[in-house]
Protein backbone atom coordinates (compact mmCIF):
# COMPACT_ATOMS: atom_id res chain seq x y z
CA UNK A 1 0.00 0.00 0.00
CA UNK A 2 1.30 3.48 -0.79
CA UNK A 3 0.68 6.67 1.06
CA UNK A 4 1.06 10.51 0.87
CA UNK A 5 3.06 12.00 3.04
CA UNK A 6 -0.33 13.50 5.29
CA UNK A 7 -1.60 9.84 5.15
CA UNK A 8 1.32 8.29 6.67
CA UNK A 9 1.33 11.20 9.41
CA UNK A 10 -1.86 10.19 10.29
CA UNK A 11 -1.00 6.57 10.59
CA UNK A 12 1.86 7.10 12.35
CA UNK A 13 1.16 10.22 14.78
CA UNK A 14 4.02 12.00 13.43
CA UNK A 15 3.72 15.35 12.05
CA UNK A 16 4.49 15.81 8.24
CA UNK A 17 6.97 18.85 9.30
CA UNK A 18 9.12 15.71 11.11
CA UNK A 19 8.89 13.29 8.02
CA UNK A 20 10.06 16.25 5.25
CA UNK A 21 12.90 16.05 8.08
CA UNK A 22 14.25 12.60 8.13
CA UNK A 23 13.79 12.95 4.14
CA UNK A 24 15.96 16.01 3.96
CA UNK A 25 18.66 14.13 6.44
CA UNK A 26 18.60 10.99 4.94
CA UNK A 27 16.87 9.33 7.84
CA UNK A 28 13.88 7.96 5.26
CA UNK A 29 12.97 9.15 2.05
CA UNK A 30 10.39 8.26 0.68
CA UNK A 31 9.81 5.76 -2.17
CA UNK A 32 9.48 8.31 -4.55
CA UNK A 33 7.95 11.17 -5.77
CA UNK A 34 4.78 11.61 -7.57
CA UNK A 35 4.34 14.11 -10.65
CA UNK A 36 2.64 16.41 -8.50
CA UNK A 37 6.02 16.86 -6.60
CA UNK A 38 4.32 14.65 -3.49
CA UNK A 39 6.05 12.54 -1.19
CA UNK A 40 4.99 8.86 -1.37
CA UNK A 41 5.97 5.95 1.02
CA UNK A 42 5.77 2.22 0.71
CA UNK A 43 5.95 -0.72 2.94
CA UNK A 44 9.37 -0.48 3.45
CA UNK A 45 9.02 3.04 4.22
CA UNK A 46 6.35 2.48 6.94
CA UNK A 47 8.66 -0.64 8.37
CA UNK A 48 11.50 1.91 8.55
CA UNK A 49 9.56 4.94 10.48
CA UNK A 50 8.73 2.38 12.89
CA UNK A 51 12.13 1.25 13.41
CA UNK A 52 12.66 4.87 13.49
CA UNK A 53 9.91 5.45 16.50
CA UNK A 54 10.79 2.40 18.62
CA UNK A 55 14.50 4.07 18.51
CA UNK A 56 13.59 7.24 19.31
CA UNK A 57 11.33 6.02 22.42
CA UNK A 58 14.97 4.22 23.69
CA UNK A 59 16.50 7.82 23.84
CA UNK A 60 18.50 7.20 20.67
CA UNK A 61 19.55 10.38 18.74
CA UNK A 62 18.56 10.78 15.30
CA UNK A 63 22.31 10.87 14.49
CA UNK A 64 22.76 7.02 15.77
CA UNK A 65 19.19 5.40 14.49
CA UNK A 66 20.78 7.08 10.84
CA UNK A 67 24.17 4.53 11.22
CA UNK A 68 22.02 1.48 12.28
CA UNK A 69 19.36 1.60 9.41
CA UNK A 70 22.62 2.52 7.00
CA UNK A 71 24.45 -0.36 8.10
CA UNK A 72 24.48 -3.11 5.37
CA UNK A 73 24.06 -5.50 8.30
CA UNK A 74 20.24 -4.06 9.46
CA UNK A 75 17.73 -6.91 9.51
CA UNK A 76 14.17 -5.21 10.74
CA UNK A 77 13.39 -8.53 12.44
CA UNK A 78 16.52 -8.78 14.32
CA UNK A 79 15.68 -5.33 15.50
CA UNK A 80 12.30 -5.98 16.60
CA UNK A 81 13.47 -9.23 18.24
CA UNK A 82 16.14 -6.61 20.09
CA UNK A 83 12.65 -4.01 20.93
CA UNK A 84 10.76 -7.28 21.59
CA UNK A 85 13.25 -8.11 24.67
CA UNK A 86 13.84 -4.45 25.63
CA UNK A 87 10.48 -4.18 26.41
CA UNK A 88 9.33 -6.96 28.27
CA UNK A 89 12.63 -6.02 30.52
CA UNK A 90 11.11 -2.32 31.13
CA UNK A 91 7.55 -4.20 31.59
CA UNK A 92 9.46 -6.09 34.11
CA UNK A 93 10.92 -3.39 35.90
CA UNK A 94 7.62 -1.60 35.89
CA UNK A 95 5.91 -3.68 37.67
CA UNK A 96 8.31 -4.16 40.20
CA UNK A 97 7.63 -0.57 40.87
CA UNK A 98 4.33 -0.61 41.04
CA UNK A 99 3.87 -3.76 43.40
CA UNK A 100 7.07 -1.76 45.65
CA UNK A 101 4.55 1.11 45.27
CA UNK A 102 1.64 -0.82 46.69
CA UNK A 103 2.83 -2.36 49.31
CA UNK A 104 4.34 1.06 50.47
CA UNK A 105 0.76 2.14 50.64
CA UNK A 106 -0.29 -0.49 52.39
CA UNK A 107 2.16 -0.24 54.92
CA UNK A 108 1.80 2.77 55.44
CA UNK A 109 -2.29 1.56 55.95
CA UNK A 110 -1.13 -0.79 58.36
CA UNK A 111 -2.58 -3.73 56.29
CA UNK A 112 0.41 -5.20 55.23
CA UNK A 113 3.93 -5.33 57.25
CA UNK A 114 6.64 -4.68 54.35
CA UNK A 115 10.26 -6.44 54.67
CA UNK A 116 13.31 -4.52 54.62
CA UNK A 117 14.40 -6.25 51.76
CA UNK A 118 11.71 -5.04 49.96
CA UNK A 119 11.69 -1.61 50.20
CA UNK A 120 14.55 -1.28 47.66
CA UNK A 121 13.72 -4.10 44.94
CA UNK A 122 11.86 -2.14 42.36
CA UNK A 123 14.43 0.92 43.24
CA UNK A 124 17.40 -1.09 42.54
CA UNK A 125 16.32 -2.23 39.26
CA UNK A 126 15.82 1.39 38.61
CA UNK A 127 19.22 1.89 39.08
CA UNK A 128 20.53 -1.15 36.87
CA UNK A 129 18.70 -0.16 34.31
CA UNK A 130 19.53 3.30 34.20
CA UNK A 131 23.06 2.28 34.12
CA UNK A 132 22.44 -0.31 31.15
CA UNK A 133 20.56 2.93 29.38
CA UNK A 134 22.91 4.97 29.59
CA UNK A 135 26.79 3.36 29.87
CA UNK A 136 25.40 -0.15 28.78
CA UNK A 137 27.21 -0.43 25.99
CA UNK A 138 30.82 1.05 27.05
CA UNK A 139 30.56 -0.70 29.93
CA UNK A 140 29.95 -4.19 28.30
CA UNK A 141 32.47 -3.34 26.06
CA UNK A 142 35.39 -2.57 28.47
CA UNK A 143 34.52 -5.29 30.72
CA UNK A 144 32.52 -8.07 29.55
CA UNK A 145 29.24 -9.80 30.27
CA UNK A 146 30.07 -11.51 33.20
CA UNK A 147 31.27 -8.65 34.81
CA UNK A 148 28.46 -6.47 34.50
CA UNK A 149 26.33 -9.48 34.80
CA UNK A 150 27.84 -10.00 38.48
CA UNK A 151 28.02 -6.86 39.52
CA UNK A 152 24.35 -6.39 38.82
CA UNK A 153 23.36 -9.31 40.75
CA UNK A 154 25.52 -8.13 43.64
CA UNK A 155 23.08 -4.74 43.42
CA UNK A 156 20.12 -6.35 43.31
CA UNK A 157 21.47 -8.53 46.88
CA UNK A 158 22.19 -5.16 48.72
CA UNK A 159 20.02 -4.65 52.23
CA UNK A 160 18.66 -2.05 52.75
CA UNK A 161 21.02 -0.65 55.00
CA UNK A 162 23.50 -0.87 52.61
CA UNK A 163 22.20 0.94 49.95
CA UNK A 164 21.49 3.63 52.33
CA UNK A 165 24.99 3.50 52.84
CA UNK A 166 25.81 4.26 49.32
CA UNK A 167 23.48 7.02 48.44
CA UNK A 168 25.64 8.86 52.07
CA UNK A 169 29.02 7.65 50.27
CA UNK A 170 28.69 9.01 46.84
CA UNK A 171 26.78 12.39 48.43
CA UNK A 172 30.34 12.63 50.79
CA UNK A 173 32.65 11.87 47.59
CA UNK A 174 31.21 14.99 45.89
CA UNK A 175 31.12 17.00 49.09
CA UNK A 176 34.84 15.80 49.12
CA UNK A 177 35.60 16.61 46.02
CA UNK A 178 34.43 20.14 46.03
CA UNK A 179 36.65 21.01 48.82
CA UNK A 180 39.94 19.68 47.37
CA UNK A 181 39.38 21.35 43.84
CA UNK A 182 38.97 24.56 46.24
CA UNK A 183 42.55 23.13 47.79
CA UNK A 184 43.56 22.47 43.95
CA UNK A 185 45.66 19.96 45.31
CA UNK A 186 44.32 16.23 43.57
CA UNK A 187 47.28 14.59 46.59
CA UNK A 188 45.86 16.47 49.18
CA UNK A 189 44.60 15.03 52.20
CA UNK A 190 41.20 15.77 51.44
CA UNK A 191 41.62 14.30 47.07
CA UNK A 192 43.40 11.23 48.94
CA UNK A 193 39.76 10.92 51.43
CA UNK A 194 37.68 11.68 48.15
CA UNK A 195 39.47 8.98 46.32
CA UNK A 196 39.17 5.94 48.69
CA UNK A 197 35.35 6.57 49.67
CA UNK A 198 35.06 6.40 45.60
CA UNK A 199 36.98 3.10 46.12
CA UNK A 200 34.21 2.31 48.75
CA UNK A 201 31.43 2.79 47.00
CA UNK A 202 32.84 0.73 43.78
CA UNK A 203 33.51 -2.17 45.84
CA UNK A 204 29.71 -2.10 46.77
CA UNK A 205 29.18 -2.91 43.27
CA UNK A 206 32.05 -4.37 41.50
CA UNK A 207 31.77 -7.86 42.05
CA UNK A 208 35.98 -7.76 42.47
CA UNK A 209 38.42 -5.06 43.09
CA UNK A 210 41.55 -3.51 41.13
CA UNK A 211 43.58 -0.56 40.89
CA UNK A 212 43.62 -0.97 36.88
CA UNK A 213 39.65 -1.53 36.39
CA UNK A 214 39.62 1.79 38.65
CA UNK A 215 41.97 3.79 36.95
CA UNK A 216 39.97 2.41 33.51
CA UNK A 217 36.91 3.48 34.98
CA UNK A 218 38.30 6.73 35.91
CA UNK A 219 39.28 7.65 32.47
CA UNK A 220 36.13 6.69 30.95
CA UNK A 221 34.65 9.94 33.47
CA UNK A 222 36.85 11.81 31.03
CA UNK A 223 36.58 10.07 27.64
CA UNK A 224 32.47 9.61 27.35
CA UNK A 225 30.99 13.59 28.00
CA UNK A 226 27.82 11.52 29.72
CA UNK A 227 29.99 10.11 32.52
CA UNK A 228 31.83 13.60 32.34
CA UNK A 229 28.18 14.93 32.69
CA UNK A 230 27.59 13.13 36.12
CA UNK A 231 30.27 14.92 38.01
CA UNK A 232 30.55 18.20 36.23
CA UNK A 233 26.99 19.09 37.31
CA UNK A 234 28.21 19.27 40.66
CA UNK A 235 31.09 21.49 39.64
CA UNK A 236 33.08 22.33 36.23
CA UNK A 237 35.97 20.20 35.91
CA UNK A 238 35.27 17.43 38.96
CA UNK A 239 35.57 14.74 36.58
CA UNK A 240 39.06 15.44 35.68
CA UNK A 241 40.04 16.03 39.01
CA UNK A 242 38.89 12.78 40.38
CA UNK A 243 39.96 10.82 37.44
CA UNK A 244 44.24 12.84 37.86
CA UNK A 245 43.34 12.19 41.77
CA UNK A 246 42.47 8.59 41.19
CA UNK A 247 45.77 8.20 39.56
CA UNK A 248 47.70 10.17 41.69
CA UNK A 249 46.68 8.22 45.09
CA UNK A 250 46.33 4.54 44.37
Amino acid sequence: MKYTIQQLAKLSGVTTRTLRYYDEIDLLKPLKISEAGYRIYGAWEVKLLQQILFYRELGLKLEEIKKILCDSNFDIKRALLDHQKKLKDEKIRIEKMLLNVEKTIQSMEGVYEMKDDERFEGLKEELIQENESHYGDEILEKYGDDEVNASNEKLRGMTEVQYKENQILEKKIIELLKEAMQQGEVQSKTAQEAVECHRKWLTQYWPTYSKEAHRGLADMYVADERFTAYYDRHQKGMAQFLRDAIYANI
